[in-house]
């Protein structure tokens, strides 16, 4: 086949193309079917009805996150520096844990239903209003924008399709379940795609590692000396210059990770559909072992691929998924990957669209007409998703000006993250926290964002100014960016009246030990012994692969 719009070859096998068609059709149908008998009240569309258990909310939570910017980048980052680059994910399983044992038992037994309604009961409306404001631009630069461009590659190099052409599939594709549907059926696809994500992931995985032979690599030692220095290494020396040493990781990715998993209301919103404070922190902590997962089966074929198709792939290292599944997989299993490939990218679409619909029409909407109905909320809700949606198309064309995609959505995080970490984070644990430094923080963390954003976005060339010209990596900026907010936090809170202690009464913790020790530990099962365990795994990995 041959599409003369583009002047490439479609080179898509009847069986392959098949089984896509399939999948599209079935993946819709089945989020459609799981709400064909509810009624599409606010709760339901919003927050699936609280009534989801912690396997489908670990599971979605994974899901949303995991997208085919995760599958290429880390590929890709495995193939270009090794293990390193796993340490996004690996540290991510640290701040699940704060979101199962600090953050999720506030957020449930308030019964909130957007992550700016706490910050509402914790400080007030006009702090609600303007993380809503900053949730919505996350969701459309990040969570959208960056996944259909990740999305628009993948089938440009297996397809040949054309990216704008790709990005509109995929964006109607998605929007028929997420729109109608609402959570619950974001939830149960979520729950669908995860399987079928980490079953794509371990194939190309296997058929890596079945490769190596051929290449004459018979064993492990063999293995390391075809590989880069410490490509297999996850701990690199601290002051390294391209930013990947273990302080920045130290540093900058808690600020990173807080913001993304702890408050953000695209991953959160799981957390708050949960039928129980129980289903809510298992489920978090579900979602942390499989965060173990992706080093492995994502980053480890970037691996294999430096040593099979180096000279193959050369210095465009977004290739090596692309030439792993080309080159390894046969047909019929690489029509499977390829719908893997797609329920990844539409789980991340569909997980950020819901959210936005949720933050405009509840924190937003109902905020400025408080008699607005249950039905016009959805209504809303459905309007607002849709016009996300066809704004991050439009920003999604941009996902080339940066050297790659994973860095795209990272560096972005690192302006939006640190003013709504530290709002956050001292909001939870310091009860000296006032309405007025929250408000501060929140205005000049984003006008301080806004500003490096613009700064070290690349409009001309490759030139960022706060990264490459003044030599400050992106976690390091997140760092700094965090230690200002914070700053201007305590100060401006030392500075006005304490908050009386029945505005705060049921939002904060005593003390950060209270977050262990409140309470008889309800034997094995309880989310502090699963969240020690989890912990202990962690440290194990991190001894194993430093």
């Amino acid at each position: 086949m041959h599409d003369p719009q583009t002047g490439l070859g479609l080179h898509i096998p009847p069986v392959d193309l098949a089984i896509i068609v399939v999948y599209l059709v079935g993946i819709t149908t089945a989020g459609l079917w799981s709400v064909r008998k509810v009624k599409m009240t606010g709760s339901a569309y919003f927050l699936a009805g609280r009534s989801l258990r912690w396997p489908v909310v670990g599971a979605a939570l994974f899901a949303a996150n995991i997208s085919s910017i995760h599958l290429v980048g880390l590929a890709a980052s495995g193939y270009k520096e090794g293990f390193v680059w796993g340490n996004f994910e690996w540290m991510a399983v640290f701040t699940l844990i704060l979101l199962s044992l600090v953050f999720a038992p506030f957020y449930f037994r308030t019964r909130i239903a957007t992550l700016p309604e706490y910050l509402e009961r914790r400080y007030n409306a006009a702090a609600r209003t303007i993380l809503a404001v900053m949730a919505i631009l996350a969701a459309l630069l990040i969570h959208i924008g960056m996944s259909m461009y990740a999305g628009a590659m993948v089938f440009k190099e297996f397809f040949g399709l054309d990216v704008t052409t790709s990005i509109v599939i995929i964006a109607l594709i998605t929007a028929v379940y997420t729109v109608l549907g609402g959570l619950r059926a974001v939830m149960i696809t979520e729950t669908i795609q995860s399987v079928l994500l980490i079953g794509s992931a371990i194939t190309v995985t296997t058929f890596a590692i079945l490769a190596l032979p051929g290449a004459g690599i018979h064993s492990l030692t063999e293995f390391k000396a075809a590989l880069k220095p410490d490509q297999l290494s996850m701990l690199l020396p601290a002051g390294r210059g391209d930013g990947l040493g273990w302080l920045p990781f130290v540093l900058g990715f808690p600020v990173l990770g807080i913001w993304y998993w702890c408050t953000d209301q695209t991953i959160v919103q799981r957390v708050l559909g949960a039928g129980s404070e129980n289903d809510a922190q298992k489920g978090a902590l579900f979602a942390g072992l499989l965060k173990v997962l992706p080093v492995f089966i994502l980053v480890f074929p970037g691996v294999c691929g430096y040593v099979l198709f180096k000279d193959k792939i050369g210095a465009d290292a977004n290739q090596t998924l692309p030439v792993l599944i080309n080159t390894l997989v046969p047909t019929g299993i690489k029509g499977l990957i390829a719908a893997g490939l797609l329920a990844s990218l539409m789980s991340a679409i569909a997980a950020a669209s819901n959210s936005c619909a949720t933050l405009v029409a509840v924190d937003i909407v109902r905020w400025v007409k408080p008699a607005t109905s249950d039905h016009a909320q959805v209504v809303i809700g459905r309007i607002a998703a849709v016009a996300v949606m066809l704004l991050a198309m439009a920003w999604s064309t941009q996902g080339g000006r940066y050297s790659s995609i994973f860095e795209a959505i990272n560096a972005i995080a690192a302006f939006i993250a640190p003013p709504i970490t530290t709002c956050f984070l001292w909001g939870v644990f310091w009860k000296r926290g006032t309405t007025p430094a929250a408000i501060a923080t929140l205005v000049a963390g984003a006008l301080m964002g806004i500003a490096g954003f613009l700064v070290d976005f690349p409009v001309v060339g490759k030139i960022k100014l706060l990264t490459t010209a003044c030599g400050i990596p992106m976690l390091m900026q997140a760092w700094w960016g965090f230690v200002i907010c914070s700053t201007i936090y305590f100060v401006t809170s030392c500075c006005t009246a304490a908050p009386p202690p029945e505005k705060i009464q049921g939002l904060t913790w005593n003390s950060p030990l209270e977050v262990i020790f409140h309470g008889k530990l309800r034997g094995w099962s309880d989310p502090r012994v699963l969240g020690g365990l989890l912990l202990a795994l962690m440290v194990v990995l991190y001894v194993v692969f430093r």
